[in-house]
């Protein structure tokens, strides 16, 4: 720092950063926004599993909620961008609503405490909360990147386009490191019980207190703008006026160049063109939402995708895997790449990123696709039928015969396990089976997903076997976080007790079945089992793998396999998470600027609500498709896909005619609007007799 100085600008009293264009106020502003999206983040990176493992939800309506709360935090930067603009200010917005945001983390945190009431009051307590981080997170959002490129000059546009790129980077540093932190917190520190989600998502909050009081120490340093009056309702009166004006008058007078034209009677010439600026730009993002619909699948889909498949690798480098792929993306686009594409002459402008942006987000489709339909799935029974196993725990072959069924007509061998779906007809919906007097029947209860029986010794119909098992329910499916199913049978006359990691298994005697648990993913060398009469003993189990269902007979300990463990390794998902990055680098980062840079003075905050409006159509599209379509999920992506390339042609056509708006232009409207002021003495006369 001995040949760093800062100094004071002629314009006012923010400082430069070591002798460059770069004001020390961005600093603050840097911090803040790194702070505040560890503390997005961080509680985001945890929703899904809360709301599925905590909550008890499944998993289409964790999908569901998930995306309604990532809309509502791209709706209320309208809110924010139009108390900005119109009342308060940048800076004073942001410091208001971030304490709406604390409020929201602490009532998010309260409602994760399992002693604070029952299941509703958590609900409560957790939607409220949500509610209440959405505005404040939605809220500040379109004004600290405005407020951030406020502090630059208008003449030192390559260094605002470098601090949004730093901007983004702060963006995902905060979120890689929460994604490693809250994890950790949540999964290995245990509180009340279990899983500590209340300190997972205290420690967010902690955060947000940290980002509101670096922002406002670096207070005196700020270049404020003041607010512009209500901007926003007088850009919809000026729109309302000019289509009012055109249908009363069109067939009357000669046409005008532009229907905004047809408001100059009443509005400023500079306000009419800084209108036509913006709604050029808003109806150029009309696609965009369609990028976003894909990218935010990342905390949700491609989430329950990830709990299908062989986790071998570390889950936390998983969840930093997208932040991280930003932070090493950015600087090899703006340092690397850029440059070598512009030594072969090839002009880069904003909208030919975001074109080869949304381009590989349609690439993208490829990945999850293959993925999915190549992982191990579990089919259910049809409607009207029941899974039927039988498990052989007799030591010779077994006879199984059905009257009036064709099936299991060969014997079944010692720890066999053949699978059936019976019968061929039958009631709507999920049926309980029963064995009496050597007949199946269905009983109406629509209560089973499948049936187990086991059989210990040659058995001839009409008798009931002795040994004979059945269970109304089972589990069939992959366990919601990835771990495997574990169960035991007891073929002894005393109850007994297995201790599998820390989870403790109790079975009945005489063919008891135990509960069917998760467990951590591992080799166990030594389970302990102990009978009712104090005797214990110890047993190996070898490796319990991810997404498998595991059925153990004691005392033998032989192990028989209900579900394949998830046979695809997780590591194929990185393809696209590498495809949607460099997407998100050349389309999201861009966007932030081309927002900033194509907006009039008075409206950067609006015209950055409207592209993050973009992220929360995007939602709402994954929402009314998880909920409504009912597609398969491999379907589902390419439906998917298919609209993300469709919307990569309809955008380039879009772009290659859009014209970019220089300061220039903006600061001959300025010209031409104070000349016009001077001549008429300052004062316009309205119909209604105000002065403007």
């Amino acid at each position: 720092l001995g040949h760093c100085s800062f100094y004071f600008s002629c314009r006012g009293s923010w400082s430069k950063l070591c002798g460059t264009n770069y004001p020390v106020s961005i600093g603050f502003i840097v911090v803040n926004e790194f702070c505040e999206r560890f503390s997005y983040y961080g509680m985001k990176a945890l929703l899904t599993l809360y709301f599925v493992s905590y909550l008890h939800w499944d998993k289409d309506l964790s999908t569901a909620i998930y995306h309604a709360f990532s809309s509502l935090c791209y709706f209320t930067p309208i809110l924010g961008a139009l108390i900005a603009d119109s009342w308060l200010g940048k800076f004073k917005t942001i410091i208001y609503l971030s304490i709406v945001y604390v409020i929201g983390h602490v009532v998010k945190s309260v409602g994760a405490i399992p002693t604070v009431g029952n299941t509703e009051v958590h609900i409560a307590l957790s939607m409220v909360g949500l509610i209440l981080i959405a505005l404040g997170t939605g809220g500040i959002k379109p004004c600290v990147a405005a407020f951030g490129g406020d502090q630059f000059e208008e003449e030192h546009v390559s260094e605002r386009q470098k601090f949004f790129s730093i901007f983004y980077m702060s963006i995902n540093a905060g979120s890689l490191l929460s994604t490693i932190i809250t994890p950790i917190l949540r999964g290995d520190v245990q509180c009340f019980g279990g899983d500590c989600y209340a300190l997972a998502f205290g420690v967010p909050a902690i955060l947000m207190v940290v980002a509101l009081v670096v922002f406002i120490a670096g207070s005196g340093l700020y270049k404020k703008n003041p607010p512009q009056g209500n901007i926003l309702v007088e850009v919809c009166s000026c729109i309302g006026f000019a289509i009012r004006n055109r249908l009363r008058r069109w067939k009357y007078e000669a046409p005008r160049a532009h229907w905004l034209d047809w408001a100059e009677d009443k509005y400023p010439k500079r306000l009419i063109q800084e209108i036509k600026m913006v709604l050029r730009v808003l109806i150029l993002y009309i696609p965009l939402p369609m990028f976003w619909a894909l990218f935010d699948q990342q905390g949700s889909r491609w989430t329950l995708q990830s709990t299908r498949m062989n986790m071998a690798l570390v889950r936390l480098f998983w969840l930093m895997l997208n932040p991280l792929l930003i932070l090493i993306f950015v600087p090899i686009f703006d340092l690397v790449i850029y440059p070598l594409v512009g030594l072969c002459r090839i002009k880069i402008t904003p909208l030919r990123k975001m074109r080869v942006g949304l381009t590989c987000a349609a690439v993208l489709f490829g990945p999850p696709v293959w993925v999915w339909v190549w992982v191990t799935v579990v089919d259910p029974a049809p409607a009207g039928k029941c899974l039927l196993q039988v498990y052989n725990l007799a030591e010779e072959p077994v006879t199984v015969k059905i009257p009036n069924s064709d099936l299991f007509q060969q014997p079944i061998q010692h720890l066999q396990v053949p699978t059936h779906t019976w019968p061929e007809g039958g009631t709507e919906g999920r049926v309980s089976c029963s064995l009496r007097n050597g007949a199946w029947r269905e009983d109406g209860e629509k209560t089973a997903s499948g049936v187990r029986v086991f059989w210990t010794s040659e058995t001839r119909f009409p008798a009931e076997p002795p040994g004979f098992t059945l269970e109304e329910t089972d589990n069939i499916h992959k366990s919601d976080d990835g771990n495997p199913f574990v169960r035991f049978v007891n073929t002894q006359p005393e109850a007994l007790e297995v201790t599998l990691g820390d989870t403790l298994f109790a079975v009945d005697p005489g063919y008891g079945v135990s509960a069917n648990r998760t467990v951590d993913r591992g080799r166990y060398s030594s389970v302990s089992c102990c009978s009712a009469s104090g005797g214990c003993s110890n047993f190996t189990l070898g490796l319990l793998d991810f997404g498998a269902s595991y059925t153990f007979v004691l005392t033998q300990a032989q192990g028989l396999l209900d579900v394949e463990p998830n046979n695809v390794h997780i590591a194929w998902q990185i393809p696209q998470y590498v495809l949607i990055t460099m997407g998100e680098v050349m389309f999201s980062v861009t966007g932030l600027e081309f927002s900033y840079s194509q907006a009039p003075a008075n409206m950067k905050s609006v015209l950055q609500a409207g592209w993050l409006l973009t992220v929360a159509f995007g939602n709402v599209i994954v929402l009314i498709v998880a909920e409504g379509a009912g597609l398969e999920q491999w379907k589902e992506f390419v439906l998917f896909a298919g609209l993300v390339l469709a919307v990569a042609i309809i955008f380039s056509i879009m772009a290659h005619f859009y014209t970019y708006v220089t300061p220039e232009q903006l600061e001959e409207l300025q010209q031409d609007d104070d000349s016009g002021k001077k001549k008429g003495g300052g004062v316009r006369k309205t119909k209604g007799g105000k002065s403007t």
